[in-house]
């Protein structure tokens, strides 16, 4: 039996076929963060609605009716968090094979701003998540992340 040598697995694995891997990987990974923030988007419309037609002339006059839109917009910015970190992932695996300087300068700055834009979006609902537990206790509203 013959030792492997490293020239073996470079006919193996080449360049353009590490590239094709992480191309795919990349676009697999998008797919996911795209995936989950449509998911995400359908789930706060189909709640949306059905607060809007059912819940809001149940809850009509009664303290903490407005909880229902807050858990509603909770639940989707956690989904476009999660979405934006899979996006983020992507971004990063592009980086992986060899990049030019132009294409490290574009995908820094598209992180940067998904970075930034997911660090908002956890404090906006972490502002959200405190004011309805705030708030809870003194409505009777029933906790956060339950339909209301």
């Amino acid at each position: 039996m013959r030792a492997a040598t490293p020239s073996m697995y470079a006919d193996v694995l080449t360049e353009s076929t590490l590239r094709d891997v992480v191309d795919l990987a990349v676009r697999l990974v998008e797919f996911a963060g795209a995936l989950v923030i449509f998911v995400g988007a359908a789930w706060a419309f189909v709640q949306f609605i059905g607060y809007g037609t059912v819940g809001l002339r149940k809850w009509r006059g009664t303290p903490g009716a407005e909880f229902g839109f807050n858990r509603i917009r909770l639940t989707l910015g956690r989904f476009l968090a999660l979405g934006l970190e899979f996006q983020l992932a992507g971004d990063v695996l592009r980086t992986a094979i060899a990049p030019s300087f132009t294409e490290i300068g574009q995908l820094a700055a598209i992180a940067a701003i998904r970075t930034v834009l997911n660090y908002i979006l956890g404090r906006e609902i972490e502002q959200e998540r405190r004011e309805i537990e705030r708030l809870s206790p003194q409505t009777g509203a029933a906790t956060p992340g339950t339909t209301p």
